[in-house]
Protein backbone atom coordinates (compact mmCIF):
# COMPACT_ATOMS: atom_id res chain seq x y z
CA UNK A 1 0.00 0.00 0.00
CA UNK A 2 1.14 3.47 -1.10
CA UNK A 3 0.71 5.45 2.32
CA UNK A 4 2.14 8.73 1.00
CA UNK A 5 -0.34 8.71 -1.82
CA UNK A 6 -3.30 8.92 0.83
CA UNK A 7 -1.68 11.12 3.23
CA UNK A 8 -0.50 13.73 0.94
CA UNK A 9 -3.85 15.86 0.21
CA UNK A 10 -4.51 15.61 3.34
CA UNK A 11 -1.09 17.61 4.47
CA UNK A 12 -1.10 19.77 1.27
CA UNK A 13 -4.60 21.60 2.23
CA UNK A 14 -3.17 23.63 5.27
CA UNK A 15 -0.01 24.46 2.90
CA UNK A 16 -2.14 26.03 0.77
CA UNK A 17 -4.34 28.00 3.06
CA UNK A 18 -1.42 29.34 4.77
CA UNK A 19 -0.23 30.23 1.08
CA UNK A 20 -3.08 31.99 0.08
CA UNK A 21 -3.10 33.92 3.36
CA UNK A 22 0.50 34.80 2.99
CA UNK A 23 -0.28 36.60 -0.39
CA UNK A 24 -3.73 38.22 0.06
CA UNK A 25 -1.54 41.62 1.17
CA UNK A 26 0.98 41.90 -1.19
CA UNK A 27 1.21 43.83 -4.26
CA UNK A 28 2.26 42.48 -7.21
CA UNK A 29 3.71 45.86 -8.79
CA UNK A 30 6.39 45.39 -6.31
CA UNK A 31 7.64 41.95 -6.74
CA UNK A 32 10.63 41.86 -8.97
CA UNK A 33 10.29 40.28 -12.74
CA UNK A 34 10.94 37.07 -13.57
CA UNK A 35 14.26 36.45 -14.72
CA UNK A 36 14.63 33.67 -17.74
CA UNK A 37 17.02 31.03 -18.14
CA UNK A 38 20.16 32.40 -16.90
CA UNK A 39 22.75 28.90 -17.41
CA UNK A 40 26.12 30.71 -18.68
CA UNK A 41 27.28 27.39 -19.89
CA UNK A 42 27.66 26.82 -23.75
CA UNK A 43 29.72 24.02 -24.07
CA UNK A 44 32.03 22.17 -22.17
CA UNK A 45 31.99 18.54 -22.95
CA UNK A 46 28.87 18.59 -24.56
CA UNK A 47 26.47 21.13 -25.87
CA UNK A 48 25.03 22.63 -23.17
CA UNK A 49 21.48 22.37 -22.09
CA UNK A 50 18.96 22.56 -25.56
CA UNK A 51 22.39 24.50 -27.00
CA UNK A 52 22.37 23.21 -30.82
CA UNK A 53 24.45 23.67 -33.60
CA UNK A 54 23.17 25.05 -37.03
CA UNK A 55 25.68 25.62 -40.42
CA UNK A 56 25.28 28.65 -42.41
CA UNK A 57 23.85 28.67 -45.60
CA UNK A 58 26.57 27.57 -48.05
CA UNK A 59 29.17 26.18 -45.36
CA UNK A 60 30.92 22.98 -44.68
CA UNK A 61 27.49 21.32 -43.12
CA UNK A 62 28.99 18.42 -41.17
CA UNK A 63 32.11 20.71 -40.39
CA UNK A 64 31.18 20.79 -36.55
CA UNK A 65 31.93 17.55 -34.53
CA UNK A 66 32.44 16.40 -30.61
CA UNK A 67 36.00 15.61 -30.67
CA UNK A 68 37.34 12.73 -28.49
CA UNK A 69 41.07 13.39 -29.13
CA UNK A 70 41.63 16.86 -27.76
CA UNK A 71 39.63 18.87 -25.16
CA UNK A 72 41.05 22.12 -22.88
CA UNK A 73 41.82 19.96 -19.57
CA UNK A 74 44.03 17.54 -22.03
CA UNK A 75 43.45 14.37 -23.81
CA UNK A 76 40.48 12.76 -23.78
CA UNK A 77 40.69 9.30 -22.34
CA UNK A 78 39.12 10.73 -19.21
CA UNK A 79 36.21 11.72 -20.96
CA UNK A 80 36.84 15.60 -21.59
CA UNK A 81 35.11 16.42 -25.01
CA UNK A 82 35.96 19.75 -27.26
CA UNK A 83 34.35 21.03 -30.17
CA UNK A 84 36.16 20.24 -33.49
CA UNK A 85 35.71 22.50 -36.67
CA UNK A 86 36.90 21.03 -39.88
CA UNK A 87 37.68 23.72 -42.59
CA UNK A 88 37.42 22.30 -45.83
CA UNK A 89 40.85 22.10 -48.39
CA UNK A 90 40.55 24.28 -51.79
CA UNK A 91 38.32 23.87 -54.54
CA UNK A 92 36.06 21.19 -51.61
CA UNK A 93 32.35 20.61 -52.88
CA UNK A 94 31.68 20.91 -49.30
CA UNK A 95 31.49 24.58 -49.01
CA UNK A 96 33.29 27.76 -49.38
CA UNK A 97 34.00 28.19 -45.62
CA UNK A 98 32.79 26.50 -42.48
CA UNK A 99 30.69 28.76 -40.21
CA UNK A 100 27.70 28.74 -37.93
CA UNK A 101 25.97 29.28 -34.39
CA UNK A 102 25.65 27.35 -31.44
CA UNK A 103 21.93 28.73 -30.57
CA UNK A 104 19.99 27.77 -27.74
CA UNK A 105 16.06 26.28 -27.96
CA UNK A 106 15.20 28.77 -25.61
CA UNK A 107 15.88 32.27 -24.63
CA UNK A 108 19.04 32.94 -22.40
CA UNK A 109 18.96 36.03 -19.91
CA UNK A 110 22.49 36.74 -19.96
CA UNK A 111 22.46 40.45 -18.52
CA UNK A 112 24.66 39.18 -15.22
CA UNK A 113 27.60 38.69 -18.06
CA UNK A 114 29.92 40.62 -19.52
CA UNK A 115 31.91 38.70 -21.69
CA UNK A 116 31.77 35.70 -23.79
CA UNK A 117 34.80 33.47 -23.16
CA UNK A 118 36.17 30.20 -24.26
CA UNK A 119 39.91 28.32 -25.01
CA UNK A 120 40.95 27.73 -28.81
CA UNK A 121 43.42 25.96 -30.74
CA UNK A 122 44.31 25.18 -34.49
CA UNK A 123 46.51 22.20 -36.31
CA UNK A 124 48.42 24.71 -38.35
CA UNK A 125 51.19 27.11 -37.50
CA UNK A 126 53.27 26.60 -34.07
CA UNK A 127 53.06 27.66 -30.95
CA UNK A 128 55.38 30.54 -31.46
CA UNK A 129 54.11 32.10 -34.53
CA UNK A 130 50.59 31.48 -34.75
CA UNK A 131 49.52 31.45 -38.45
CA UNK A 132 45.51 30.75 -38.66
CA UNK A 133 43.47 34.24 -38.11
CA UNK A 134 39.82 33.34 -37.44
CA UNK A 135 37.82 35.37 -39.45
CA UNK A 136 35.09 35.76 -36.85
CA UNK A 137 34.00 34.93 -33.54
CA UNK A 138 31.25 36.31 -31.24
CA UNK A 139 27.98 35.36 -29.96
CA UNK A 140 24.41 37.36 -30.89
CA UNK A 141 23.10 35.81 -34.09
CA UNK A 142 20.79 33.06 -33.68
CA UNK A 143 20.47 32.62 -37.46
CA UNK A 144 17.11 33.62 -38.06
CA UNK A 145 18.07 37.20 -40.05
CA UNK A 146 16.36 38.80 -36.96
CA UNK A 147 19.08 39.34 -34.30
CA UNK A 148 19.66 42.39 -32.92
CA UNK A 149 22.63 42.18 -30.75
CA UNK A 150 25.04 40.39 -32.10
CA UNK A 151 28.60 41.00 -31.44
CA UNK A 152 31.93 39.99 -33.31
CA UNK A 153 36.02 39.97 -32.82
CA UNK A 154 37.61 39.54 -36.35
CA UNK A 155 41.21 37.91 -37.42
CA UNK A 156 41.86 35.93 -34.06
CA UNK A 157 45.39 34.82 -33.92
CA UNK A 158 45.42 30.70 -33.55
CA UNK A 159 48.11 28.29 -32.49
CA UNK A 160 48.48 24.89 -31.56
CA UNK A 161 48.42 25.71 -27.90
CA UNK A 162 45.20 25.82 -26.13
CA UNK A 163 44.49 30.29 -25.63
CA UNK A 164 41.79 31.64 -23.16
CA UNK A 165 39.76 34.35 -25.43
CA UNK A 166 36.98 36.82 -24.64
CA UNK A 167 34.41 38.64 -26.62
CA UNK A 168 32.92 41.34 -24.49
CA UNK A 169 29.46 42.66 -24.29
CA UNK A 170 28.75 46.04 -24.97
CA UNK A 171 25.81 46.90 -22.69
CA UNK A 172 24.55 43.38 -20.92
CA UNK A 173 21.28 45.11 -19.70
CA UNK A 174 20.36 44.23 -23.40
CA UNK A 175 20.48 40.60 -23.34
CA UNK A 176 17.71 39.30 -21.60
CA UNK A 177 16.25 37.28 -24.66
CA UNK A 178 19.25 35.59 -26.47
CA UNK A 179 19.84 32.34 -28.28
CA UNK A 180 22.64 33.67 -30.64
CA UNK A 181 25.44 31.87 -27.95
CA UNK A 182 28.20 31.29 -30.37
CA UNK A 183 29.08 32.07 -33.72
CA UNK A 184 32.20 31.48 -35.93
CA UNK A 185 33.36 31.66 -39.57
CA UNK A 186 36.51 30.78 -40.96
CA UNK A 187 37.24 30.77 -44.64
CA UNK A 188 40.82 28.92 -45.57
CA UNK A 189 43.90 30.29 -45.72
CA UNK A 190 45.66 30.47 -48.96
CA UNK A 191 48.68 28.87 -47.40
CA UNK A 192 46.82 25.87 -46.07
CA UNK A 193 45.15 24.99 -49.34
CA UNK A 194 44.98 21.19 -47.66
CA UNK A 195 42.45 22.19 -45.14
CA UNK A 196 42.87 22.52 -41.04
CA UNK A 197 41.07 22.10 -37.71
CA UNK A 198 40.07 24.53 -35.17
CA UNK A 199 38.76 23.20 -31.74
CA UNK A 200 37.08 25.36 -29.32
CA UNK A 201 36.45 24.35 -25.73
CA UNK A 202 34.68 25.77 -22.41
CA UNK A 203 32.82 28.09 -24.00
CA UNK A 204 30.88 29.92 -21.56
CA UNK A 205 29.52 33.54 -20.50
CA UNK A 206 31.39 35.11 -17.75
CA UNK A 207 31.57 38.45 -15.20
CA UNK A 208 35.23 39.24 -15.72
CA UNK A 209 36.40 41.98 -13.27
CA UNK A 210 39.06 43.30 -16.33
CA UNK A 211 36.97 43.72 -19.38
CA UNK A 212 35.80 47.61 -19.33
CA UNK A 213 34.32 49.54 -22.50
CA UNK A 214 36.93 52.00 -23.30
CA UNK A 215 35.30 54.18 -26.16
CA UNK A 216 31.92 53.05 -28.16
CA UNK A 217 31.95 54.74 -31.98
CA UNK A 218 29.70 55.15 -34.66
CA UNK A 219 30.33 56.21 -38.34
CA UNK A 220 30.17 59.91 -38.27
CA UNK A 221 28.10 60.84 -42.00
CA UNK A 222 26.84 64.09 -43.02
CA UNK A 223 24.00 63.54 -45.74
CA UNK A 224 20.96 65.26 -47.27
CA UNK A 225 17.86 62.91 -47.75
CA UNK A 226 14.10 64.12 -48.59
CA UNK A 227 11.93 63.58 -46.33
CA UNK A 228 10.20 59.68 -46.00
CA UNK A 229 13.63 57.98 -46.20
CA UNK A 230 15.45 56.09 -43.57
CA UNK A 231 19.16 56.29 -43.04
CA UNK A 232 20.46 52.86 -41.93
CA UNK A 233 23.44 53.76 -38.38
CA UNK A 234 26.75 51.66 -39.32
CA UNK A 235 30.42 50.99 -38.61
CA UNK A 236 28.92 50.53 -34.62
CA UNK A 237 32.09 49.05 -32.99
CA UNK A 238 33.26 48.98 -29.52
CA UNK A 239 37.20 49.37 -27.74
CA UNK A 240 37.51 47.45 -24.97
CA UNK A 241 40.20 47.33 -22.50
CA UNK A 242 41.16 44.38 -21.31
CA UNK A 243 44.38 44.06 -18.39
CA UNK A 244 45.29 47.25 -20.45
CA UNK A 245 45.55 46.02 -23.75
CA UNK A 246 42.76 47.91 -26.61
CA UNK A 247 40.52 44.96 -27.85
CA UNK A 248 37.84 46.33 -30.27
CA UNK A 249 34.99 44.30 -30.93
CA UNK A 250 31.84 45.10 -34.04
CA UNK A 251 28.11 44.90 -32.79
CA UNK A 252 25.05 45.89 -34.14
CA UNK A 253 23.35 49.47 -33.73
CA UNK A 254 20.80 48.44 -31.28
CA UNK A 255 23.41 48.16 -28.20
CA UNK A 256 23.56 52.11 -28.22
CA UNK A 257 20.55 54.30 -27.24
CA UNK A 258 20.15 57.27 -30.00
CA UNK A 259 18.38 60.80 -29.52
CA UNK A 260 17.73 63.04 -32.54
CA UNK A 261 18.39 66.86 -31.79
CA UNK A 262 15.19 67.56 -33.46
CA UNK A 263 12.30 64.76 -33.39
CA UNK A 264 10.34 67.09 -35.63
CA UNK A 265 13.05 66.33 -38.23
CA UNK A 266 14.59 63.03 -37.43
CA UNK A 267 13.69 60.34 -35.14
CA UNK A 268 15.36 56.90 -34.58
CA UNK A 269 13.65 53.18 -35.10
CA UNK A 270 15.89 50.85 -33.72
CA UNK A 271 18.99 51.09 -35.94
CA UNK A 272 17.41 53.35 -38.67
CA UNK A 273 17.20 57.24 -38.65
CA UNK A 274 13.58 58.35 -40.07
CA UNK A 275 13.09 61.37 -41.85
CA UNK A 276 10.27 63.11 -41.12
CA UNK A 277 10.85 66.53 -41.60
CA UNK A 278 12.58 69.08 -43.27
CA UNK A 279 15.58 70.57 -41.35
CA UNK A 280 18.20 69.38 -40.18
CA UNK A 281 19.15 67.21 -37.10
CA UNK A 282 21.80 65.30 -35.48
CA UNK A 283 21.62 62.27 -34.21
CA UNK A 284 23.97 60.98 -30.96
CA UNK A 285 24.15 58.15 -28.73
CA UNK A 286 25.37 56.44 -25.88
CA UNK A 287 26.38 53.14 -24.68
CA UNK A 288 24.95 52.38 -20.92
CA UNK A 289 25.60 56.19 -20.40
CA UNK A 290 29.07 56.89 -21.68
CA UNK A 291 28.68 59.09 -25.08
CA UNK A 292 29.48 57.63 -28.37
CA UNK A 293 32.18 58.82 -30.26
CA UNK A 294 30.22 59.48 -33.98
CA UNK A 295 27.06 61.23 -34.95
CA UNK A 296 24.82 60.83 -38.08
CA UNK A 297 23.45 64.76 -39.36
CA UNK A 298 20.56 64.62 -41.70
CA UNK A 299 18.86 67.37 -43.50
CA UNK A 300 15.62 66.52 -44.57
CA UNK A 301 13.77 68.25 -48.30
CA UNK A 302 10.72 67.94 -49.64
CA UNK A 303 10.47 65.93 -52.39
CA UNK A 304 9.14 66.97 -55.56
CA UNK A 305 5.71 66.69 -56.81
CA UNK A 306 5.97 66.36 -60.32
CA UNK A 307 7.81 63.88 -61.81
CA UNK A 308 10.98 64.73 -64.94
CA UNK A 309 8.91 65.50 -68.17
CA UNK A 310 7.94 62.13 -70.29
CA UNK A 311 10.31 62.44 -73.58
CA UNK A 312 8.56 62.25 -76.58
CA UNK A 313 11.00 61.88 -78.98
CA UNK A 314 10.42 58.64 -81.28
CA UNK A 315 11.67 55.27 -79.68
CA UNK A 316 14.07 54.71 -83.03
CA UNK A 317 16.16 58.08 -82.48
CA UNK A 318 16.54 56.62 -79.20
CA UNK A 319 19.13 54.70 -76.83
CA UNK A 320 17.80 54.48 -73.71
CA UNK A 321 19.81 53.57 -70.34
CA UNK A 322 16.80 54.57 -67.78
CA UNK A 323 13.52 55.86 -68.94
CA UNK A 324 9.60 54.52 -68.72
CA UNK A 325 9.30 56.01 -71.91
CA UNK A 326 11.67 53.42 -73.95
CA UNK A 327 13.15 49.96 -73.48
CA UNK A 328 16.41 49.99 -71.90
CA UNK A 329 19.88 48.33 -72.93
CA UNK A 330 21.36 46.19 -70.32
CA UNK A 331 23.03 48.47 -67.46
CA UNK A 332 25.70 46.57 -65.50
CA UNK A 333 25.45 48.79 -62.35
CA UNK A 334 24.29 51.98 -61.89
CA UNK A 335 26.87 52.54 -58.38
CA UNK A 336 30.33 50.91 -59.42
CA UNK A 337 31.21 51.70 -56.05
CA UNK A 338 34.57 52.84 -56.71
CA UNK A 339 37.07 54.03 -54.19
CA UNK A 340 36.90 57.44 -53.01
CA UNK A 341 32.76 57.65 -53.72
CA UNK A 342 30.34 57.86 -51.02
CA UNK A 343 27.59 57.50 -53.16
CA UNK A 344 24.59 55.79 -52.13
CA UNK A 345 22.25 54.47 -54.28
CA UNK A 346 18.34 54.11 -54.13
CA UNK A 347 15.13 53.72 -56.11
CA UNK A 348 12.79 56.11 -55.35
CA UNK A 349 9.52 56.59 -56.77
CA UNK A 350 7.96 60.32 -57.55
CA UNK A 351 4.35 60.69 -58.28
CA UNK A 352 4.29 57.10 -59.77
CA UNK A 353 7.35 57.42 -61.72
CA UNK A 354 10.35 55.47 -61.22
CA UNK A 355 13.97 57.33 -60.36
CA UNK A 356 17.43 56.84 -59.21
CA UNK A 357 18.27 58.85 -55.88
CA UNK A 358 21.62 59.01 -55.15
CA UNK A 359 22.38 60.64 -51.52
CA UNK A 360 25.59 61.63 -49.95
CA UNK A 361 27.08 62.29 -53.55
CA UNK A 362 30.57 63.21 -54.76
CA UNK A 363 30.81 61.20 -57.91
CA UNK A 364 29.50 57.84 -58.65
CA UNK A 365 30.81 55.48 -61.95
CA UNK A 366 27.80 53.89 -64.01
CA UNK A 367 29.05 50.81 -66.07
CA UNK A 368 27.84 49.08 -69.12
CA UNK A 369 30.74 46.89 -69.76
CA UNK A 370 28.75 43.91 -70.85
CA UNK A 371 26.76 45.88 -73.61
CA UNK A 372 28.89 48.71 -74.69
CA UNK A 373 26.94 51.31 -76.48
CA UNK A 374 27.27 52.38 -79.40
CA UNK A 375 26.44 56.13 -80.00
CA UNK A 376 28.21 57.08 -83.08
CA UNK A 377 24.97 57.94 -84.65
CA UNK A 378 23.81 59.91 -81.96
CA UNK A 379 23.82 63.44 -81.10
CA UNK A 380 23.03 64.62 -77.46
CA UNK A 381 23.20 62.68 -74.45
CA UNK A 382 20.08 63.47 -72.41
CA UNK A 383 19.38 63.09 -68.49
CA UNK A 384 16.77 64.90 -66.16
CA UNK A 385 18.26 65.66 -62.65
CA UNK A 386 16.48 66.91 -59.78
CA UNK A 387 18.31 68.83 -56.66
CA UNK A 388 17.15 70.30 -53.81
CA UNK A 389 20.02 72.20 -53.20
CA UNK A 390 23.65 72.55 -55.36
CA UNK A 391 24.84 74.89 -57.87
CA UNK A 392 26.77 72.48 -60.13
CA UNK A 393 26.83 69.06 -61.91
CA UNK A 394 29.28 67.08 -63.81
CA UNK A 395 29.23 64.70 -66.44
CA UNK A 396 31.91 62.50 -68.03
CA UNK A 397 32.33 59.88 -70.75
CA UNK A 398 34.34 56.77 -70.83
CA UNK A 399 34.85 54.51 -73.83
CA UNK A 400 36.68 51.79 -74.36
CA UNK A 401 38.05 51.06 -77.86
CA UNK A 402 39.15 47.60 -79.09
CA UNK A 403 42.59 48.87 -80.65
CA UNK A 404 43.70 50.93 -77.64
CA UNK A 405 44.51 48.97 -74.37
CA UNK A 406 43.32 51.02 -71.04
CA UNK A 407 40.41 53.14 -71.20
CA UNK A 408 39.82 57.04 -72.47
CA UNK A 409 37.75 59.17 -71.04
CA UNK A 410 36.39 63.09 -71.44
CA UNK A 411 36.60 65.82 -69.80
CA UNK A 412 34.06 66.74 -67.12
CA UNK A 413 31.32 68.78 -68.98
CA UNK A 414 30.15 71.45 -65.87
CA UNK A 415 26.67 72.41 -66.07
CA UNK A 416 25.62 75.19 -63.52
CA UNK A 417 22.74 77.80 -63.74
CA UNK A 418 24.86 80.13 -66.19
CA UNK A 419 25.54 76.45 -68.78
CA UNK A 420 23.71 75.50 -71.74
CA UNK A 421 21.59 73.05 -70.56
CA UNK A 422 21.42 74.73 -67.21
CA UNK A 423 21.47 73.49 -64.04
CA UNK A 424 19.78 74.66 -61.26
CA UNK A 425 18.61 73.21 -57.68
CA UNK A 426 15.29 73.07 -56.61
CA UNK A 427 13.21 71.57 -60.05
CA UNK A 428 13.76 69.42 -62.72
CA UNK A 429 17.00 70.17 -64.99
CA UNK A 430 16.33 69.03 -68.34
CA UNK A 431 20.21 68.34 -69.15
CA UNK A 432 20.16 67.95 -73.17
CA UNK A 433 23.98 67.87 -73.81
CA UNK A 434 25.29 68.28 -77.34
CA UNK A 435 27.74 65.33 -77.99
CA UNK A 436 30.15 68.11 -79.55
CA UNK A 437 30.17 69.65 -75.67
CA UNK A 438 32.13 66.64 -74.85
CA UNK A 439 35.89 67.29 -75.03
CA UNK A 440 37.52 64.16 -76.65
CA UNK A 441 40.95 62.26 -76.24
CA UNK A 442 43.08 61.08 -78.63
CA UNK A 443 41.28 57.26 -79.65
CA UNK A 444 38.31 58.06 -78.54
CA UNK A 445 35.61 56.15 -79.89
CA UNK A 446 31.92 56.95 -80.01
CA UNK A 447 30.83 53.00 -80.50
CA UNK A 448 32.20 51.43 -77.56
CA UNK A 449 30.73 54.01 -74.57
CA UNK A 450 30.82 51.40 -71.67
CA UNK A 451 31.26 54.00 -68.54
CA UNK A 452 28.91 57.20 -67.32
CA UNK A 453 30.47 59.21 -64.39
CA UNK A 454 28.22 61.31 -62.42
CA UNK A 455 29.57 64.32 -59.87
CA UNK A 456 28.85 67.44 -57.99
CA UNK A 457 30.93 69.48 -55.72
CA UNK A 458 27.58 69.96 -53.40
CA UNK A 459 24.33 68.18 -55.03
CA UNK A 460 24.81 65.69 -52.50
CA UNK A 461 21.23 64.69 -52.99
CA UNK A 462 19.99 64.20 -56.37
CA UNK A 463 17.75 62.24 -58.59
CA UNK A 464 18.08 61.01 -62.30
CA UNK A 465 15.67 59.82 -64.63
CA UNK A 466 15.42 59.51 -68.63
CA UNK A 467 18.51 59.10 -69.02
CA UNK A 468 19.36 58.64 -72.66
CA UNK A 469 21.17 58.70 -75.95
CA UNK A 470 19.56 60.39 -79.65
CA UNK A 471 19.57 61.76 -82.50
Amino acid sequence: MNLFRRVAPVLALPALLLLASGCSDRDAAGLAPARGNTDPLVFADDFGQDVYFQAFSGTFYAAVSRDSVYAYEGYAPDGARSLKIAVPPAGSALGAYSGGVLTSAGARDLADYNALTFYARTDSGSVAAPTVLLNEVGFGNDNTGGSLYGVSRENLPLSPQWTFHIVPIPAPSKLISERGLFLFAEGLQPEYRDGYHIWFDEIRFARLGNVEPFRPIMDSVSRQYFVGSAVSISGTRTIFSIDGAFVPVNHMPAYFDYVSSDPAVAVVDGAVVRVVGTGTSTVTATLEGMDVNGRVTVTGYLPPTVAAPVPVLPAGDVISMFSGAYADVPIDTWNTGWGGSTARLEDYTVAGDLTKMYSALNYVGIEFLNALIDASAMTHFHLDVYAPAGTDFKVKLVSFPPAVTGVVETLDVVLDAASTPAFTAGGWSSLDIPLTAFTLPADWDWASVGQLVLSSSNAQLVLVDNVYWHR
